[in-house]
Formats: structure tokens, C-alpha cells, sequence
């Protein structure tokens, strides 16, 4: 376990239920007693909120790297805030995307994943358990209601998806998000609660 508590992550291109398999697992493990933290990146905190307002933007018109330093500023203070204090506290601290999301998303923009990995790895702890949602690009692409920036189309899901694809670790778990939401939920819940009781 990380600390005294539990770390999860869901991770996965945008429109593969991430958000909602995040809450369904919260609420899941609360009904059960647990004490929970769900939290999310980019962070409610200033440099995610200035992370916000850019994804949220027609372009992305910042060079890999300097997307990367925004994602890691706002990651160490979302580590230093409402992780760390939380896995100190013995929660389960529930993250919708993790370092792992800059990972697949820088990397597919030309940086090294592993380093990008390892960078991440010397501040933010490891999660006990990461769930990544595997989805078709185009089916992802066709699930998102809100305008995309022009570089997240199905080509650059595509790179995304493979880096997510090449992830290996027997914390990482590969979940079918083509599945309906309740099946998803009920896989997710499965693994975690043998690993909170193996723990």
C-alpha cells in the first residue's frame, strides 16, 4: 500500500468513462465503509485551473515540454495537497488520470515516455492499483460532446491509446470501456476489493 492508505487510478483517452467509473468506485467503496477521497487532474488548484482553461482552448499552441512542466507543477501540488494527505490519513485515494495520462499524452506529442515516467516517479507515489480504459479512438472521438482542440483528433488518440497500450506492471489492470458502465463498474470493484484484502 502507498503510506498508510490506498491509491487507485483510472486512466484512458478522453471519452472512455474514466470520470464515471471513478465515481461508481467511490461511491462503491463508501458503501462499504471505506473512507474515500475522490479526486481528479488537471486539480481544482491554480496551475490545474490554468491547465483547464488551455485544454479548453481551440489550439494547443505550448511545445510539448512546456505542456509537460504545467502537467508536473500541477501534479506535485495535487500530490502535495490531497494525495499524500490523504494515503497518510489511510484512505482510498481515488484519482480520475495520474501521471500516467502525461505519459501516454505528452509522449504522443514526441516526448520520451520514459522519461516521462520517471520524472513523474521521483515525487508522486505509484498507485497500488491503476485501471486503464481501453476504447477504440474512433469511438472515443465519436462519444465526446464537447469541441476537441485540433491536435486531439483520432490519429493522436491513436499514439495515445498505444502508449497506454505498452504499459506494463502487475498493478496495471486493462479494462474493455466498450462494455456497458455496469459491467465496467463491477470489474473494477472485483479487483479492487481482492487487492484490499490481499493488502
Amino acid at each position: 500500500m502507498s503510506a498508510a492508505g490506498w491509491l487507485v487510478a483510472l486512466e484512458g483517452v478522453d471519452g472512455s468513462g474514466k470520470t464515471t467509473q471513478a465515481q461508481l468506485l467511490a461511491e462503491a467503496l463508501e458503501g462499504r465503509g471505506l473512507r474515500v477521497a475522490l479526486t481528479q487532474e488537471p486539480s481544482p488548484g491554480p496551475a490545474g485551473q490554468r491547465l483547464r482553461r488551455y485544454l479548453a482552448g481551440p489550439t494547443r499552441n505550448l511545445s510539448p515540454a512546456v505542456e509537460l512542466a504545467l502537467f508536473v507543477a500541477d501534479r506535485r501540488e495535487h500530490v502535495g495537497r490531497v494525495i499524500m494527505p490523504g494515503l497518510a490519513a489511510g484512505q482510498v485515494v481515488i484519482t480520475d488520470r495520474y501521471y500516467y495520462s502525461s505519459v501516454a499524452y505528452q509522449g504522443a506529442l514526441g516526448l520520451d515516455p520514459a522519461r516521462i515516467l520517471a520524472l513523474n516517479e521521483t515525487f508522486a507515489p505509484r498507485p497500488d492499483l491503476v485501471f486503464i480504459l481501453t476504447l477504440d479512438p474512433g469511438l472515443a472521438v465519436a462519444r465526446l460532446t464537447r469541441q476537441r482542440q485540433v491536435t486531439e483528433d483520432r490519429d493522436y488518440l491513436k499514439r495515445v491509446a498505444a502508449i497506454y497500450a505498452s504499459l506494463r506492471g502487475p498493478h496495471i489492470h486493462r479494462v474493455d470501456a466498450d462494455a456497458a458502465p455496469e459491467t465496467i463498474h463491477a470489474g473494477i470493484l472485483e479487483i479492487t476489493l481482492k487487492a484490499l484484502e490481499r493488502a
